[in-house]
């Protein structure tokens, strides 16, 4: 399997003829092997335009973009966007072909054998969380999340390196909006690839991205950190009011309960709440004031008490 590689924008500009100023301003960033980096910010802030520059669909005016070193100028495109996995809203899947025929798109345009390609499409049908009977399907049979997932499955077919996802989720009803956004963080940490997402969601940018670039209009680069760090640690009046007031519950959001130091479970009433590991600081502190809760009982998969969470825990885990 391989895993992910380095993105490198050097100073990339990107003008379109008619317009006044640019999409694009000398955006320099640079994503490490294997990171989910989300871009996100306002309408005219060009998000898509710096996706669709790194598989060549729109081509930049100055500066360089290399893939783990290489220009990707110096690539022929087709060669380029075949090493690229690409997923876009509504997944763009060929209606007159099977869900197990759109996966296998791209192997089989690379020349791959049937019998390989077979055992590739049984595989993702897997990974992605779809049914082996699903791949004689049509699109038109699936529900929007499960176009979603063959999306998914079909841009990781040929095992490229880098996946490029332009709102993947963003005309889903939010409780598959969720569950997908889930499926994926728990795909990534299988394969490992160096993801570039677009959305308009800071929740969802937070939730997602081990890295986040906000862009402001007019295509500038306002701040590229991790979440933590742009939540407790705003470059700017602007990256602030987009990230919003809420900025430290956003940072209680993005903590699972099996990740920090709990209180110990001590006396388990018959009465006393009992939440996954797997849930988030805020969802547990959610429960315990619809509840009046003081604390919630924090339990493994076993279903053995892992600890206890208090209101004042979770209070103390707001502090710089």
């Amino acid at each position: 399997m391989s895993r992910g590689a380095e993105i490198v924008f050097d100073r990339v500009t990107k003008r379109y003829a008619g317009r006044d100023g640019v999409a694009l301003s000398e955006l320099s960033l640079s994503i490490p092997a294997g990171c989910f980096c989300v871009l996100v910010g306002p309408s005219g802030g060009g998000k898509t335009t710096a996706l669709k520059l790194v598989n060549r669909l729109v081509a930049f005016d100055e500066g360089e973009i290399r893939i783990d070193g290489r220009s990707i100028t110096e690539l022929p495109a087709v060669e380029l966007r075949r090493g690229i996995g690409y997923v876009i809203q509504q997944a763009g899947l060929f209606p007159h072909m099977t869900v197990g025929q759109n996966i296998a798109t791209v192997p089989r345009l690379l020349g791959w054998t049937k019998s390989a390609t077979g055992a590739r499409v049984g595989e993702l049908l897997e990974l992605v969380g779809l049914e082996q009977g699903d791949r004689d399907r049509y699109p038109a049979q699936l529900s929007g999340g499960q176009r979603q997932r063959v999306g998914l499955a079909r841009a990781l077919a040929a095992d490229p390196p880098l996946l490029l996802m332009d709102e993947p989720f963003g005309a889903l009803d939010p409780i598959t909006r969720i569950r997908l956004q889930d499926e994926l963080i728990r795909l990534q940490q299988e394969v490992a690839k160096t993801v570039i997402f677009v959305t308009n969601d800071i929740d969802e940018a937070i939730k997602m991205g081990d890295r986040i670039a906000i862009l402001r209009e007019g295509g500038v680069l306002a701040q590229y950190d991790t979440p933590d760090a742009i939540l407790t640690r705003p470059a700017d009046d602007f990256v602030a009011r987009f990230v919003g007031d809420d900025r430290a519950l956003r940072r209680l959001g993005r903590l699972r309960l099996g990740e920090i130091s709990l209180d110990p479970a001590g006396v388990v009433g018959e009465g006393t709440a009992r939440v996954s590991a797997e849930l988030s600081v805020r969802n547990a502190v959610s429960l315990m004031l619809e509840t009046g809760a003081e604390s919630v009982l924090v339990v493994g998969e076993d279903g053995a008490p892992a600890g206890r969470l208090s209101l004042a825990r979770a209070a103390a885990l707001l502090q710089p």
